[in-house]
């Protein structure tokens, strides 16, 4: 079982020094995104909604990202505020080497962003979208094909120039996106639930072009997604929000560490009272529940615990049907940090009052 300072380490924090969460000491000048207390207040129905509560992270060149939390969190409003369509109400940010507040102009020119919805014509081609989105960031023609070409290559949409936005699936309509927000070719690219909608096999080779952008390009990713399994494939470190604040940081693996091991399950033919016994005396365990013939604990190594029960079990006469080891997940990551899972919660008012100021 990690210690509570590897997390920590890995993000380049020395054990037993305090600092707030997403922060990365002593690289503030090489940084791709540095955020100080950046917050923002709603006015909803005459009271005062802090739906961003004076957040601090940072993410270096070439990371990818993943920016998670439940609905109403803060993280709708986050993402608007560090792509300047929405202008914080405190605090301070740096993104692409420009500031938030004094030159937010400069922000837009340096970043690329794929909003959730799309912002493509449907009766135009796509070779047209393309250049259209190059030439508005001042390329000329011949440039503006140039790029689109090689995107077109890059993110399977080679063959596809002359086709009506329209008539594309929904995988090459989410390419074409991405192709949209990286044809000024940016350092940095925004993709908001980048795969919301697509079939598993879109999802795949949507993750490769991602992977693509950073170990190819060198590109820095910050991502908001609502498949754990996403953010799990993709990222290099994940901030999880809640409430308007940043609870948590580190890798997938060091913050799956965090939960109390392993969860094994186990089904008897008979005696389960006594099997949870045997499973409660198990080195480290907790969490030990019965359910019928079904037992239910943690340990902290499920694989080198279950030969032990399995022999302390025959040696009482007890007989198991089955059983299974799983290890944490990142949704047992947010259930342990923020009492729901990543998709439980209604609507809350930043993500309301966000949506009117859209």
């Amino acid at each position: 079982m990690a210690s509570p300072d590897e997390p920590r380490a890995e993000a380049g924090i020395p054990a037993g020094r305090r600092e707030p969460a997403g922060r990365l000491p002593g690289r503030e000048k090489d940084l791709m995104i540095t955020v100080r207390g950046l917050a923002r207040r709603f006015t909803v129905r005459g009271q005062d909604v802090d739906a961003v509560k004076g957040i601090d992270f940072d993410v270096a060149p070439g990371e990818v990202v993943g920016f998670l939390g439940p609905n109403g969190a803060g993280k709708t409003t986050t993402l608007r505020m560090l792509t300047t369509l929405l202008r914080p109400t405190g605090g301070t940010g740096t993104v692409a080497g420009c500031d938030l507040l004094t030159d937010p102009q400069g922000v837009r020119r340096r970043i690329g962003c794929v909003h959730q919805g799309g912002a493509t014509w449907p009766e135009s081609r796509v070779a047209e979208e393309i250049e259209l989105q190059a030439r508005l960031y001042g390329l000329s023609r011949t440039e503006a094909k140039r790029r689109g070409a090689l995107l077109a290559e890059r993110l399977d949409l080679a063959g596809l120039d002359q086709r009506p936005v329209k008539t594309l699936s929904g995988g090459q309509r989410r390419r074409l996106d991405i192709a949209l927000g990286l044809v000024h070719e940016p350092t940095l690219v925004f993709l908001d639930e980048p795969t919301t909608g697509l079939d598993p096999q879109s999802r795949a080779n949507l993750w490769d072009h991602v992977r693509r952008l950073r170990s190819e390009q060198g590109t820095t990713v910050f991502l908001t997604t609502h498949y754990l399994d996403e953010a799990d494939a993709l990222c290099d470190r994940i901030l999880v929000t809640d409430h308007g604040t940043i609870v948590a940081e580190g890798s997938p693996d060091a913050l799956k560490a965090r939960v109390a091991g392993d969860a094994i399950t186990i089904e008897v033919t008979d005696q389960a009272a006594a099997a949870a016994d045997i499973a409660g005396r198990l080195t480290g365990a907790s969490e030990v529940s019965v359910d019928g013939d079904t037992v239910r604990f943690r340990v902290p190594r499920g694989d080198a615990a279950l030969p032990e029960l399995l022999r302390a079990l025959d040696g009482r006469g007890i007989t198991m049907a089955s059983a299974k080891v799983s290890r944490p997940t990142l949704d047992d990551v947010f259930l342990s940090l923020t009492g729901r899972s990543l998709r439980d919660g209604e609507a809350a008012p930043e993500a309301t009052e966000v949506a009117h100021a859209a």
